[in-house]
This record gives structure tokens, C-alpha cells and sequence, in this order.
């Protein structure tokens, strides 16, 4: 971790935050009760910044110096809204591709994600704000600068998400090897969103719940699963070449 994408001290997050850097997460020690903190905390919800509750140990292994309780991770990128750009990209007079990411963790995995979204024309990425592959230098590089160009949107609810670009009238297609339906089968033309799972796990009960569709790639070899990257890449590009056609 670059040393200025750490902030440490709880003065020094509330002047950041105020000065108008994108945060991507902070961590705060257990148990942590005072005035600053509380003036803080109200910025943090203001701004709706994810907050992670660790052992003061967590924060000595990050920095040295006196943290006070409290470090900040800033973003290498600024979020974007997903309401705010559904409504732009219907009156651009386009169709919708969506990418929706359930927790996928591995920083590189999710540069070559967005590097490949952006290839295929994808509208936006919309990842959770817990639980996700951080932001970083990394990512960035990999997405040989991808994440610089396509939004990326923090969902603190990915369910009232997936809900909103349903009723916004995107289809919702869930790759999973739980699935039975080929995934070339499946109709891409009209407004669609892609749910891809994590890299363990796959994508989580309560997104396919809310799916309407869901896709499998065939697997011919005696390996389970692709790289979610990789899986990516294959879905996206059966998009384009159906509306390509």
C-alpha cells in the first residue's frame, strides 16, 4: 500500500473527507467512543463510506505511526451513481450493459474485469461497498487504465441495486455453474445486466433470487469453474457479437 493512499488520525479523515477526497473505506478501532470520532462517524454516513470495526492490532500492522484509532483508504478513483447514469444512457439512445460484481476480491481479477468491460462497451461496473477487490494502483494497471474511462458504482445494497435496474427494464442475467441454460441461448439485445460471482463461491443465493435469467458456461475439461475473469470476457462477448449481428 503507497503511503498516500493511507490516512491516519481522526482530524486528518475529517479534513480529508471535507476537502473532497473519494474514500474508499476506514478502519476503526473496536470500541472507539469520543467527540471526534462522533463528528467523524456523522461524516461518514453523510457521505455513505464504508466503515470496518477492527482490533487495534489490524491498524498497528497497517502504520506505526499514532493513528488515534482511526485510518482511512483513499480511492484511486471517484465512485459514480448507478440512478444517475441508467437515465443518461437511455437518453443517449443506448441500450444498457451493466456489469454487477458479488464480492469478487482478487485486485487483478477485477482490473482485467473492467479492462475487458470496456472493450465490450459496458455502460458501467457496480460493485458492493464490503467485500470488494480495492481500488488501487494495481487494479488500475491491470485495467491497463480502463477504470480511468468506465464508471464504477458503490452499491451499499446490491439487492435494492439489481431491484432498481430491473425496474429500470434491464434484464438481470446470473452466470453460475448451477445453471442449465446455455448461455448463448439467452436473448443480450435489449437492456441486460451481468451478474458475475465471486471468485470462490460464485454468485451469492439472494442475487439469484433476484435474477431473471440464469446462464452456464459449458465446461468441457475436468476443472469446475473459469477464472471469473476469464468467464467475464466469454459472456461479454457473446453480448457483442448478438448485437453486433
Amino acid at each position: 500500500m503507497k503511503k498516500d493512499q493511507v490516512i491516519y488520525g481522526t482530524r486528518a479523515i475529517i479534513e480529508a473527507i471535507k476537502s473532497g477526497k473519494e474514500i474508499d473505506k476506514v478502519l476503526v478501532r473496536k470500541g472507539i467512543r469520543n467527540a471526534l470520532y462522533d463528528e467523524l462517524q456523522q461524516l461518514l454516513q453523510h457521505y455513505k463510506v464504508p466503515v470496518q470495526n477492527v482490533p487495534v492490532e489490524k491498524l498497528n500492522r497497517i502504520t506505526s505511526k499514532n493513528h488515534q484509532g482511526t485510518i482511512a483508504f483513499v480511492s484511486a478513483l471517484t465512485y459514480q451513481d448507478i440512478e444517475q447514469i441508467i437515465p443518461m444512457i437511455y437518453e443517449d439512445g443506448k441500450t444498457p450493459l451493466i456489469v454487477v460484481l458479488d464480492s469478487v476480491t482478487d485486485v487483478r481479477n477485477f482490473g482485467a474485469m473492467a479492462r475487458t468491460a470496456e472493450c465490450t462497451g459496458v455502460h458501467a461496473i457496480v460493485i458492493p461497498d464490503r467485500g470488494s477487490a480495492q481500488i488501487n494502483a494495481d487494479a488500475i494497471k491491470t485495467s491497463a487504465g480502463a477504470l480511468n474511462i468506465i464508471p464504477v458504482c458503490r452499491s451499499r445494497n446490491l439487492k435494492d441495486t439489481l431491484e432498481f435496474l430491473k425496474a429500470s427494464g434491464l434484464q438481470i442475467v446470473a452466470a453460475t455453474e448451477k445453471a442449465s441454460v446455455d448461455y448463448t441461448s439467452l436473448d443480450y439485445s435489449g437492456p441486460t445486466a451481468i451478474v458475475m460471482g465471486s471468485e470462490d463461491r460464485g454468485v451469492s443465493d439472494e442475487y439469484l433470487k433476484r435474477a431473471d435469467h440464469h446462464v452456464q458456461i459449458p465446461i468441457l475439461g475436468k476443472i469446475e469453474s473459469l477464472n471469473v475473469s476469464v468467464a467475464t470476457a466469454v459472456v461479454l462477448y457473446e453480448i457483442v457479437r448478438q448485437r453486433n449481428k
